[in-house]
Formats: structure tokens, sequence, C-alpha cells
């Protein structure tokens, strides 16, 4: 049996509930707090030129305070963002150059008392050993040591060594640091917000009323193919998927059985041994023994439960194929792994009559999850 993807190998804008939006801003200020230390907002700057390096994918409040603290303390900020070739050697998921630099662009726009720069960084030190003007450079814990390494080439280049201004970490919500990483990997916003928090997969939700019509609009590109052959869909379906992408999760029988039958195996697959409501014949049901593990969760319609969400959770952890048997009806899943899961991640299922939905898992589409899930009534 193939596997369909290695775990290595329609944007939408909605706004949170009220309560919810109050949450968010009152962390924004408590960032902006942050960055009103005295050590960094200083009336008369102290230095020439502060250099910044990183490679800023997915520009959040971990960055703006890196930046804040060198714009507080130098009258001209030199910002050199990591090149493609570089960048993709940590992860093929992090944005193109110009879509980084374009949002530092952004950041920069209308800051005054400052004059910022924006450059391609090709080496791990780029100019900071051979700078004749800059005077200060700017760290965080993991990169202390490679500015102390800058300052002994500084040295050895007949150079005075930069000040270091050392940027301690900003924390998530929930725990755990504010950083590309954790965001590429699905746990938390550019704030440090959860995507779904832990008092909510702790909670019985259900699903209002007001929703049924919403969510039938596919969230995702349609293949279509006709319901006699879903192979057709499916086949259409597995061609479009953009690359580079991470793990193919299938929800629903129909489309995990059409998968194993054109000889795939999806990463993770979520089951619950219905369609369109009603119980398959032996001879249409999904063969467990395909997958290298199994796990079991409990999961009525119209709701989502902490046996689901911890059972999802749990299976985008694992390093090898898994299928997920549902008691109950897995149609709402996708809310819960988009949220849980890494950007990248691939989530395909069944639109009866129609074929094969695809949804790639982005921020945008974490965004509007959280926003539909913040509408489920909370029963326990």
């Amino acid at each position: 049996m193939k596997r369909a993807v290695t775990r290595r190998g329609t944007a939408f804008a909605f706004f949170l509930p009220l309560s919810n939006r109050f949450f968010l801003q009152e962390r924004s200020d408590a960032i902006k707090e942050r960055f009103t230390l005295p050590c960094f907002m200083t009336s008369t700057r102290r230095f020439r030129c502060c250099l910044v390096g990183g490679t800023f994918d997915r520009l959040h409040a971990g960055h703006r305070l890196l930046l804040n603290a060198a714009c507080k303390n130098a009258d001209s900020v030199e910002i050199h963002i990591t090149s493609d070739s570089m960048a993709e050697g940590k992860s093929p998921f992090i944005q193109s150059f110009e879509d980084r630099m374009n949002e530092l662009h952004d950041w920069a726009t209308g800051r005054s008392g400052c004059k910022i720069s924006v450059h391609q960084l090709n080496d791990v030190h780029g100019p900071a050993p051979h700078h004749s003007t800059a005077d200060a450079i700017v760290a965080t814990p993991e990169t202390i040591g490679m500015c102390h390494s800058i300052n002994e080439e500084r040295r050895k280049n007949g150079l005075s060594k930069l000040h270091i201004i050392e940027v301690m970490h900003l924390d998530g919500v929930e725990g755990g640091i504010i950083s590309s990483s954790a965001i590429r990997n699905g746990h938390m916003d550019r704030e440090g917000h959860p995507w779904m928090p832990m008092q909510l997969r702790n909670s019985l939700l259900k699903m209002a009323s007001a929703l049924d019509e919403e969510l039938k609009t596919p969230m995702g590109s349609l293949f279509e193919g006709p319901e006699n052959d879903p192979e057709i869909g499916m086949a259409a379906a597995l061609d479009g998927l953009p690359t580079p992408h991470g793990a193919i999760i299938t929800v629903g029988d129909v489309t995990t059985k059409t998968m194993l039958d054109m000889g795939l195996t999806p990463d993770i697959a979520l089951i619950d041994g219905f369609t369109k409501r009603s119980e398959l014949d032996e001879s249409l049901k999904v063969n467990t023994g395909l997958f290298q593990h199994h796990l079991h969760s409990e999961n009525p319609a119209g709701h989502l439960t902490p046996s689901l969400n911890q059972a999802i959770a749990k299976a985008l952890l694992a390093e090898e194929t898994l299928v997920l048997e549902v008691d109950g009806e897995e149609d709402l899943a996708p809310l819960v792994i988009h949220c849980l899961a890494p950007i990248g991640t691939i989530v395909l299922y069944g639109q009866p009559k129609r074929g094969v939905v695809v949804q790639y898992t982005s921020l945008e589409v974490k965004q509007r999850c959280r926003y539909l899930l913040s509408l489920f009534e909370v029963i326990q």
C-alpha cells in the first residue's frame, strides 16, 4: 500500500464575537505596555545604527517586541531578512522573502523618529562583522552567542564591538514562546493566542442551528466528480494539491475508502461507519487494518466532545498512519483539525453528489474555524 504523503514532505475574513475581541485587545495592550519598559523607551537614543537579523516568518508579537527595542535605542535600524534559500532549510512552509519583506515594510510604515531599512541576509552573520557604522545589535537568548561571535570577528577586523541589546521572549497565553515555528506548527496565532483554547477543548460543544447552512458551503476547493465513481473527484483533488503540503487527513468513510482503493493511505483518517446518516454495508466499510495505529472517540451528531478533540490532538502527533474511529459522527471534525493542525495540513472530505473538497490549513482558515467554534453553545 502506497502512503499518500510523509509528514515532512481561499482566504476568509471574519471577526470574533465581542467577548473574544475584548480578550484579544486586552492581550495586545499588555504587549504594548511591555514595549514601554524603561530600558527601551529612553527619550535620547543611545546608538547610531542597530542591526536586527532573522527570518521574520509571519510577523508576530515577539518580532515586534524585538524591533521596537531596536527602534527605541537607535537613530537608524537595519533589518536583515534571511533569503529564500536560507529560509527553506528551516521549513518549506516559511513565507517567501517578498512576503516577509512586505510585512516588515507595512510594520515600518508611518513610524517616526527612527530610520528603518530592510535588506536581504545571505549568510549567517551578514554584514555585521564588517559594518563600520553599526554600533548595536539586537539579540534573543538563542542568538546572543552568535552576537558574541560577531563581535570577535569585528575585533579581528579592527572594528569596535557592537553593543548587544538582549530582548527576552514573549510567552503565549497558554504557555510556550511566541515564535514563527509555534505559529507554523499550529499552536498559536501571531499574538500568542491558541486557536482552540484548552478550556474549549475540554468542553462539550453543541452546534448552533444557524451554522447549518454556513457549514454546507465548502471551506476550500471543490473537485467535482460523479457520486457513483468517487475516484474521479479524488484523483482530481490529489492532482491539485499545493506544493509543499503537510499531512493528508481524510474525514468520512467514503472519502477514506476511495483513497485506499486507489492504493494510497492517508496520514490520518476519521471514520464513523456511516454515510449520509446510514450505516455502511460491510463491503463498503474501511479496512482499518491498513493503518498502523488506531484511536477511538465518542462524538454525537451536531456536537464536538472532549473525547474527539483529545483524539484529534493525539492523532496529529502520530508519526505513522492512523485511523480514528468515531462512535457517533465526525462531520464537524475539520473545525477542530484546522485549529490544532500545522500550517500546510490537507483535509479531504466528500461533498454529497458533488465531489471532493480540499481544505489547506492556513492562518486564514484557522481564523475562520476559531470564529465558527466561538458560535457553538458550551453545554458543559
